[in-house]
């Protein structure tokens, strides 16, 4: 993936779930302010339901975008729900010849899936929608990863982790979409990586499932390491189920012997860091967490 230089052109689409027009001046001034020059797809600030515009209409702007050989980065405005729904009407030819930077996380995942099964890297980063409330640091990680920098994180470690130190291809993002994709033509080869999973609002109950199911599935054995980010706003059922979102993730583990971070700053939350999905990362887990992209 080429690096961005300054004076590139950078296209705001948005894929999924309407979005106000606050945030994608706020967004739009902020690229403007790191050099970038920025394009606002058509039907970005459309609206159509729940959605910016109509299926076909959020497809032709991110097929515009995929396609314009002008456009260095494709950024999404935010996620919401509805990227699955435009998915098969795109094509990639153009984006395969000429790969360029596709941005985003939540509902996003879908095309970090698809990127992804074209073996292809692409960013899990903070998107307009979240700009005003991210933390600096993780409005400079999107932008290091856009201009091609090395990723070094090191955070404090929870002592539920597991220690270890892996190697591998970094996957994943939103669970709930990962788990979404299982056994479909989006779904990848998840052998011999280490993936990353957050989530917004779910259920315990509704977690455990969507891990038994990767277990099914035989991804679980499949796996290097773990790396869990943000599990925001979790709910519990009036009978509780039992397990915090800890426990409940380790006892999959019990006999997988695998490194395993907790609270890593990326997801629904202020701090949410930019990672490379697809890129070969080094994680190692002791008393501190390291992770280099």
């Amino acid at each position: 993936m080429i690096p961005l230089q300054p004076g590139d052109l950078i296209t705001i689409v948005a894929p999924a779930k309407a979005i106000e027009e606050s945030h994608i001046s706020f967004a739009k001034s902020l690229f403007e302010s790191r050099g970038y020059r920025v394009h606002i797809s058509k039907y970005c600030l459309g609206t159509h339901n729940y959605f910016s515009g109509t299926d076909l209409e959020r497809a032709s702007d991110l097929q515009e975008a995929l396609d314009n050989p002008k456009v260095k980065a494709i950024i999404c405005a935010r996620g919401g729900y509805g990227c699955v729904r435009i998915l098969d009407h795109l094509q990639w030819a153009g984006f395969i010849r000429k790969p360029k930077w596709l941005v985003g996380f939540s509902d996003v995942t879908v095309l970090h899936q698809h990127i992804g099964k074209l073996e292809l890297p692409s960013i899990h980063a903070s998107m307009p929608l979240n700009f005003k409330e991210n933390t600096p640091a993780a409005i400079d990680s999107l932008f290091d990863a856009l201009a091609g920098k090395k990723l070094e994180y090191t955070i404090s470690g929870n002592p539920q982790n597991k220690r270890g130190d892996a190697t591998g291809k970094l996957v994943g993002g939103n669970l709930s979409i990962l788990y979404s994709l299982l056994g479909t033509d989006d779904c990848i080869d998840y052998s011999e990586c280490i993936l990353f999973i957050e989530d917004l609002a779910e259920q315990l109950y509704h977690i455990d499932r969507m891990f038994y199911a990767f277990a099914k599935a035989g991804i679980l054995d499949k796996l290097k390491g773990l790396i869990v980010g943000g599990m925001t706003d979790l709910k519990d059922t009036a009978i509780p189920f039992g397990q915090d979102i800890y426990a409940l993730i380790l006892a999959h583990f019990t006999y997988r012997n695998i490194p395993i971070v907790f609270d890593f700053p990326a997801g629904h939350i202020e701090d949410n860091r930019a990672l490379i999905i697809g890129a070969e990362v080094q994680l190692h887990v002791a008393e501190n967490v390291s992770l280099t992209i």
